[in-house]
């Protein structure tokens, strides 16, 4: 439904979304968000040119957002980098058709009607703060560092237990039964 570009798009300004207090350069959005950094590097200029993100140079630049999550569609995103694709005239050339769509690729494009009110009614801000078992961008093991357990997992230990994250879950194991 939507390009592989769109896509690409998405990831970035969601990753940014996410990080709104400091720059991030194209190193670093295309590392999290596994967008080859070439092909990120034409995708932000995109999103630049369609007003979505801002680029800063020097020391510590980078990209920023233009405008607050809560301002930003995914269908302003999918629309700064190639669009939703709508059907105007008969897809296969049939001058008789002209606009007049058959049944067929009438209701491919009411499909697509739809689609595109869903993204413009979705919001960037929506997408990162909707409640799901995954976290946008990031591996469940992003919680859980150098074997203490981060706050999602955190569970009150005593003394004689030990915690262990494991897949993304805590499990916890009386040490006198060991």
């Amino acid at each position: 439904m939507t390009s592989q570009t769109s896509e690409y798009a998405l990831r970035a300004v969601v990753w940014l979304a996410s990080r709104p207090e400091k720059a991030l350069n194209t190193g670093q959005i295309s590392t999290v968000t596994k967008v080859p950094a070439g092909y990120l590097s034409k995708v932000l200029q995109a999103l630049a040119r369609g007003g979505l993100v801002i680029s800063t140079s020097g020391r510590g630049g980078g990209f920023l957002l233009a405008r607050a999550a809560t301002d930003i569609s995914v269908l302003d995103v999918i629309n700064a980098v190639d669009g939703v694709q709508r059907i105007r005239q008969c897809p296969l050339g049939i001058r008789s058709h002209g606009s007049v769509l058959c049944p067929l690729h009438k209701r491919l494009d009411d499909a697509m009607a739809m689609v595109e009110k869903a993204f413009a009614n979705s919001t960037i801000a929506e997408l990162i703060a909707e409640p799901s078992a995954s976290t946008p961008l990031c591996e469940k093991s992003a919680f859980v560092k150098l074997g203490t357990v981060a706050a999602p997992l955190k569970r009150q230990l005593t003394p004689t237990t030990r915690s262990t994250a494991k897949m993304g879950k805590t499990r916890t194991k009386d040490r006198s039964q060991s």
